[in-house]
């Protein structure tokens, strides 16, 4: 799935330890029968110390769980879990918290807490409706957390926040519905932390979050931090009468900037430096994360090739993201980790094409960008096919010009290496090889056709937290180059609506890289050959509605 390459916070560094021996999984579930390969309690309750160790002294952490959020009327989405929160804690409902403190406090007369997590109460006759909770007592027991109470105790917990040196918080949701039936909903609990804490009501996240990447990038990357942050001004006024930020844009030389850096008003509250500690654990993956990645990924390889094989010209693009998601849902995998996108001819050639409703894909190139979510870890693997079976002279011309451009990426997929390498790699070979088409006459037209990063974490997110420094063994990213030539191209008529994404999810090894997505065929005989072969889904055929 293409990500751009908006400049990323460089994250805070932790303590020794972040690669420490893995736990063993575990059922973690509120109900009977269900799978036995969640991640343990053992590994979040690490997660939480590492994290509470790179916490400065005085400090206190707090996160909240994600908001419920409203389809219509009374119909809400699927519950999703913040990703940071379920990393720490493996809790995946609603209306909770979690706090962190560097130095053990005491908490409902209990001594020596360095971590507390409020969660929803048990209640049967919401159970009833909308499934089984784990309450304070069976979240104590499953999720192994120090002190768990109910939500409605955060208010009381008696949290001596005026104490604390620093409060430091994930950015808080501000499009939260307030449940005037239940008193301790995540309304309520960010209402308690902002009157408690005495949160300053001025708090602008966009204005701290450019003071972050000042604090990080100010120096060693202000040749994109400044035009980003100038841009930036443009649309979010707040950073034009931010002093700082100012201060920071007008310096012109190296000792001006380094003196703006270092000018950053003192604060105790910080809403950056926890994503900041957080991306920088998420970015290498424990072995368990690993074998949970290894198999959404699997899973969507297996995905590709059956559809590959299934596809013919009169099927439409919906019909084909369904045998994607069938094939997810018979390995177990509970979601998809992003929206599903199936696109054919000029719909390949919008990045993000999610409608996936055109009846009919005919003989146009069908670009399949999809990924399985397994127990909360996702796959992002793209493959573009022909669904006539085999590719035209012009299109086989493109695909296999971003087949060696994703090559040039893998090879720049080494510990050490810049993050932009594999985009660097693949661009070089893409500019190359649309001259040489003639798509292109001058190499700066390139990124009309070619207009996405070539890679981004993958894990818990799709674009997943990390530090987009250089690349480390354990961390997990995709290798993505596309090509995408709509109609009206300033180019030859036979390229029009010819769009190609080629994707492979990527684990960075000490002497290299392992492609966990190497099972979906990416070559023109491997495509070619796949789709000729008989799926098991021919003979499938349904009553024809009237």
């Amino acid at each position: 799935m293409p990500t751009s390459l908006l400049p990323k916070p460089a994250h805070l560094l932790l303590l020794a330890g972040l690669l420490a021996a893995p736990a063993a999984q575990a059922q973690r579930a509120a109900g009977p029968g269900r799978p036995a390969d969640f991640l343990a309690p053992s590994f979040h309750k690490q997660r939480r110390e590492l994290l509470r160790q790179a916490l400065p002294a005085g400090s206190v952490a707090v996160l909240f769980a994600a908001p419920v959020r409203n389809r219509a009327n009374d119909v809400d989405f699927t519950y999703h879990q913040s990703p940071d929160f379920y990393y720490l804690t493996g809790y995946t409902e609603p209306d909770a918290v979690l706090v962190l403190f560097k130095e053990p406090q005491t908490i409902k007369g209990q001594a020596g807490v360095t971590e507390a997590l409020f969660v929803q109460p048990r209640d049967p006759q919401a159970e009833q409706w909308t499934g089984r909770r784990l309450g304070a007592e069976g979240a104590k027991q499953q999720l192994q957390v120090q002190f768990v109470a109910d939500n409605k105790e955060f208010a009381t917990a008696g949290i001596g926040w005026a104490g604390f040196a620093q409060i430091t918080y994930s950015p808080l949701a501000t499009d939260v519905r307030d449940d005037r039936r239940d008193p301790a909903d995540l309304y309520d609990l960010l209402t308690t932390f902002r009157q408690q804490a005495a949160l300053p009501v001025d708090v602008n996240p966009t204005v701290a979050e450019a003071h972050q990447l000042i604090q990080q990038r100010g120096l060693t990357g202000s040749a994109r931090l400044v035009p980003y942050l100038q841009n930036l001004a443009q649309t979010q006024p707040a950073l034009t009468q931010d002093a700082y930020v100012q201060g920071y844009l007008s310096a012109k030389t190296d000792a001006e900037r380094q003196k703006a850096v270092a000018n950053r008003p003192a604060s105790r509250y910080d809403s950056q430096g926890l994503d900041a500690a957080l991306a920088q654990l998420r970015e290498v993956k424990t072995p368990e994360e690993i074998a949970l990645l290894r198999r959404a990924v699997r899973i969507s390889a297996v995905g590709q090739q059956e559809v590959m094989k299934a596809t013919r010209p009169d099927m439409g693009e919906m019909e084909l993201q369904g045998l994607h998601e069938y094939v997810y849902k018979k390995y177990g995998a509970e979601f998809e980790g992003y929206p599903s996108i199936v696109g054919a001819g000029e719909n390949a050639c919008i990045l993000h094409y999610t409608e996936n409703d055109k009846p009919q894909v005919k003989n146009d190139l069908l670009l399949m960008d999809c990924g399985a979510e397994y127990h909360g870890y996702t796959a992002d693997v793209t493959r573009t096919i022909p669904p006539s079976g085999k590719f035209s002279p012009a299109q086989r011309q493109i695909y296999e010009l971003v087949l060696a451009a994703q090559e040039a990426g893998f090879a720049a997929c080494k510990p050490g290496n810049e993050f932009q390498a594999p985009n660097k790699a693949a661009q070089q070979v893409v500019t190359a090889g649309l001259l040489r088409l003639g798509v292109i006459q001058k190499p700066e037209e390139a990124r009309r056709y070619f207009p996405h990063g070539t890679s981004h974490y993958l894990g818990l997110d799709v674009h997943d937290a990390g530090t987009y420094g250089p690349l480390r063994t354990g961390s997990v990213i995709t290798v993505e180059p596309g090509i995408y030539i709509p109609e009206g191209s300033p180019c030859d008529k036979k390229w029009w609506n010819i769009g190609v994404r080629i994707e492979d999810d990527v684990l960075i090894t000490s002497t290299g890289f392992e492609n966990l997505s190497r099972e979906a065929p990416r070559t023109v005989a491997e495509v070619e050959s796949l789709m000729a072969q008989p799926s098991a889904l021919d003979d499938f055929t349904l009553p024809t509605l009237k």
